[in-house]
């Protein structure tokens, strides 16, 4: 009778443990290039992060679904198109206009709350913090501990100051301060978890944002510049956050993800192979770095070069969590997890498009990509400047207007040099119809789409 106890007691806490769901955390860089990592052609290492990618998968064609800050945010954490979801534009602080993320969007967070999760923001918020609605613990995390937008000491007090959910408790921030504290708040948010309750970190970090600002203990450690030590500071902190789920016990049952929100600014960092930047729809401003890390689960050392896109994150961490899609709304990412376990190559994606601001200007299926006519007044306010037709300098090198259809074949051409659209007209035709039709659904400059939200709040008239 002992012994088929302790055979039923056994064979129990076997199921509960192959049931047992895993921890995430999705660590999100800021304003970082294709080639900022040492494991994607960097002349400087980044060692934790190289080490991530040799005990992982590291993605080739991962691609942000925006360009620029709050668009990308929206996008990664409800696996929707930004004009979905009333965000496919930043705001700043002196946009007179202020909005946030819509409440009845639903999140990551709020996705995995209905799996019993415990849920963590920290960083860079940027959509919305102060909108009713629009706080992070109103959109599903516990708790929260970060900046509400991009760190500035030119506007209000919000842009240089560290908020513990709603209450703001340090004023007057210095910068190379920041991630120190984000370091600190990961071990201690990582100590407390049980290991009978799963848990999912969102961690938006400054780096590489602006101002490039590394703490002391980074500067000149890389001997390739300011940039350069400021990513090393950032690969450190991933170090840290490792060492936390390691030495807590968290780490054989967790998920990592490192990605980025979108390229890197110009004129900093590296696109490494790729033509542009953040604020363009050329691959650099819209292919990131991309690392999973789930021992026992994902391959390791392994590389998938197969497309896919930042508005599968929600889809996946669903589908791990045991929790289904909503069905109320389009959520365009799909559950990516054979591809991250080598199981399947073949993109989830038929089409992936590419939005600056409001207007659609390229899309892509398979190798291919259509870069689409556009004006200058076709651009958001980030790529005009004050002489009107011409890109903001340094911003927008290329593509700002564009009178003819261009073409790329991306597999032999990743930097977008040449326009094939005269050899293929049966590809052209294919793409641009397809364009012609997602434009009634999510827009285009001066279109309204059948599915986009208007951003929230209303303006005020």
């Amino acid at each position: 009778m002992l012994i088929k106890t302790i055979i039923t007691l056994l064979a129990t806490s076997s199921l509960i443990l192959a049931e047992q769901k895993p921890n995430i955390v999705l660590i999100f860089a800021d304003d970082l290039g294709y080639g900022d990592l040492g494991c994607y052609g960097a002349s400087y290492k980044t060692p934790a992060l190289d080490k991530l990618a040799t005990e992982g998968v590291r993605a080739t064609d991962y691609n942000s679904a925006a360009n620029v800050c709050t668009p990308s945010r929206a996008a990664i954490l409800t696996g929707r198109y930004p004009s979905r979801v009333g965000l496919a534009t930043y705001r700043t602080p002196d946009k007179k206009w202020n909005y946030g993320l819509h409440p009845d969007e639903i999140t990551i967070a709020e996705q995995l709350k209905k799996a019993n999760y415990s849920t963590y923001a920290l960083g860079k918020w940027h959509i919305g913090f102060e909108m009713k609605g629009a706080h992070p613990m109103d959109q599903g995390f516990d708790q929260y501990f970060g900046l509400a937008y991009n760190y500035s000491t030119k506007h209000g007090i919000e842009n240089k100051s560290i908020y513990r959910d709603r209450k703001l408790i340090q004023t007057d921030l210095k910068f190379p301060e920041i991630t120190t504290q984000y370091n600190d708040e990961l071990k201690r948010i990582i100590k407390q978890q049980p290991k009978d309750k799963p848990f999912f970190i969102y961690m938006a970090h400054q780096i590489a944002h602006t101002p490039i600002a590394p703490s002391a203990k980074f500067k000149g450690t890389t001997g390739k510049g300011k940039y350069a030590d400021f990513v090393a500071e950032l690969d450190d902190s991933c170090r840290i956050l490792l060492q936390a789920l390691k030495e807590n016990g968290h780490e054989q049952n967790t998920l990592v993800i490192f990605t980025a929100d979108n390229g890197q600014v110009p004129n900093n960092g590296s696109s490494g192979p790729l033509s542009g930047s953040k604020y363009t729809t050329l691959e650099g401003g819209h292919r990131v770095p991309f690392i999973a890390k789930w021992p026992g689960k994902i391959p390791a050392g392994t590389t998938t070069k197969t497309t896919f896109s930042s508005v599968d994150i929600l889809p996946l961490f669903s589908k791990l969590a045991g929790v289904p899609l909503p069905t109320d709304r389009t959520i365009d990412g799909k559950n990516i997890l054979p591809l991250l376990q080598g199981t399947s190559t073949k993109s989830p994606h038929k089409f992936l498009y590419y939005y600056n601001g409001l207007n659609l200007q390229a899309i892509s299926t398979g190798k291919w990509k259509l870069h689409l006519p556009r004006t200058a007044e076709d651009q958001p306010y980030w790529g005009k400047a004050g002489t009107k037709g011409k890109p903001a300098k340094g911003k927008t090198l290329a593509f700002y207007t564009l009178d003819t259809p261009y073409l790329v074949n991306m597999e032999n051409d990743i930097a977008e040099t040449q326009n094939v659209a005269a050899q293929n007209p049966e590809i052209l035709k294919t793409l641009t119809d397809q364009a012609n039709i997602i434009r009634k659904e999510l827009g285009d400059t001066n279109i309204d789409g059948t599915d986009t939200r208007t951003p929230w709040p209303p303006r005020e008239k």
